[in-house]
């Protein structure tokens, strides 16, 4: 049993067996009240009336039900209703508290005319309690103002259920939004990083007898890259544990500063690459620069698959408000047709990356038909800081700013 229900029960226990115990004691002094003296079947009308408060919001008609009967036989006998008038007030704000208003005004009236019938019953016994009018008045106003408020709680309480509903809904949709953000991840570190093994390694193979310093140096690419994966899924995994890992390694995320590394590793396979950076360089946001590194990255590994050895060309241009990166390819083995459909979770990734960064990406065949194009535009940061180590205004990056295996490549 949870704890709020276990907790509403003892609660509602201590209020039926508080109620029971007050009307017992108050039925005491009705003699001094110029009312008949509670006998047996009082006491037990009493009880009847009031401790079935104890299971009151798990079976509000019921209780309801049996109050108001309960009270009619008690008021009818000639015994002083103020006795068990609290339990009747407590059952008509249940009521109204659990049920919707199609049962609960119903109720409220019952409440209303039993009181009444309470007030003329005294009346033609010739009995001098008190003015009908005033036992009228309180038969109208105690019954309208619970039912007020027992309505006024329902909706607070339907409200209440409703936000936890949609904040579990809303936590759901980020789990699934995190999990998304995590498989795209992997996705652009294991597809990326795979590829330039799977090159360097072929391009081993194939020179292993011929051409031992190339062999070397493609299996010390292969050694990097495996390293540089690690490394990036040691650091995702760690996001998903509880607290940091101290043995977790200390190198920053990816972004358009390490665009030379990436380049380099592509370059050693054997397919061609320039990296031009264009304007004065600016910062992104972290997410906005792993964004464009990622999409670059994207791409050229769709380059190594699909149109391996096709020249290929890396723009990133710094304008006013936005950030252009464009990856173009020509000559090679065309890209598959069917990629711009949005197939395949490398590009479905790129899209939501721009997407959530306010950015817009084209993908697609070259204007001229010859290779494929992927031009993405994210928005720049309006504040100003140094520009990353890659970037050269107006010039191509030079080979002397690349790795040794980008210039031997």
């Amino acid at each position: 049993m949870k704890l709020r229900p276990l907790r509403s029960t003892l609660v509602n226990a201590l209020i039926g067996v508080a109620m029971t115990g007050l009307a017992l004691l108050l039925g005491q002094d009705a003699a001094a009240q110029r009312w008949p003296a509670l006998d047996p079947v009082a006491y037990a009308l009493v009880v009847v009336v009031n401790l079935p408060a104890v299971v009151r919001t798990r079976f509000p008609v019921a209780v309801f039900v049996l109050a108001q009967s309960g009270f009619a036989v008690y008021a009818a006998l000639g015994y002083w209703p103020v006795v068990n008038s609290l339990a009747t007030l407590l059952a008509t704000y249940t009521l109204a508290s659990e049920r919707p208003a199609r049962i609960s005004v119903p109720g409220a009236a019952v409440t209303g005319l039993t009181w009444l019938g309470a007030g003329l019953l005294d009346e033609l016994n010739g009995a001098d309690h008190g003015s009908l009018a005033a036992a009228a008045g309180q038969a109208v106003v105690f019954p309208a103002v619970l039912w007020w408020f027992g309505t006024l709680s329902r909706r607070a309480t339907e409200l209440t259920r409703a936000l936890a509903a949609e904040q579990e809904e809303r936590a759901l949709r980020e789990v699934a939004y995190e999990r998304g953000r995590i498989a795209r991840e992997l996705h652009d570190v294991v597809a990326h990083h795979m590829a330039v093994i799977s090159v360097q390694s072929g391009l081993a193979r194939f020179v292993f007898d011929s051409d031992p310093a190339t062999a070397r140096t493609a299996l010390d690419t292969i050694a990097d890259t495996g390293t540089e994966a690690l490394d990036e899924l040691r650091r995702m995994l760690t996001l998903l544990r509880e607290g940091a890992d101290p043995r977790a390694p200390d190198r920053p995320m990816p972004g358009l500063a390490r665009l030379g590394e990436l380049v380099a590793r592509v370059r050693s396979g054997g397919t061609p690459v320039g990296l031009t950076v264009l304007g004065d360089a600016r910062p992104l946001g972290s997410g906005a620069d792993l964004c464009a590194y990622r999409v670059v990255q994207e791409s050229l590994t769709n380059v190594l698959k699909h149109a391996p050895g096709a020249a290929t060309e890396v723009v990133v241009r710094y304008g006013p408000r936005h950030l252009e990166v464009s990856v173009t390819n020509g000559g090679g083995r065309p890209i598959p047709a069917q990629m711009p459909t949005g197939t395949g979770h490398g590009l479905i990734g790129m899209r939501e990356r721009a997407k959530l960064y306010g950015g817009r990406i084209d993908i697609g065949p070259r204007d001229d038909g010859d290779g494929f194009a992927v031009r993405l535009t994210l928005p720049l940061a309006a504040r100003a800081g140094a520009p990353p180590a890659t970037a050269r205004r107006g010039e191509p990056v030079p080979d002397d700013r690349l790795p040794p295996a980008a210039r031997e490549g």
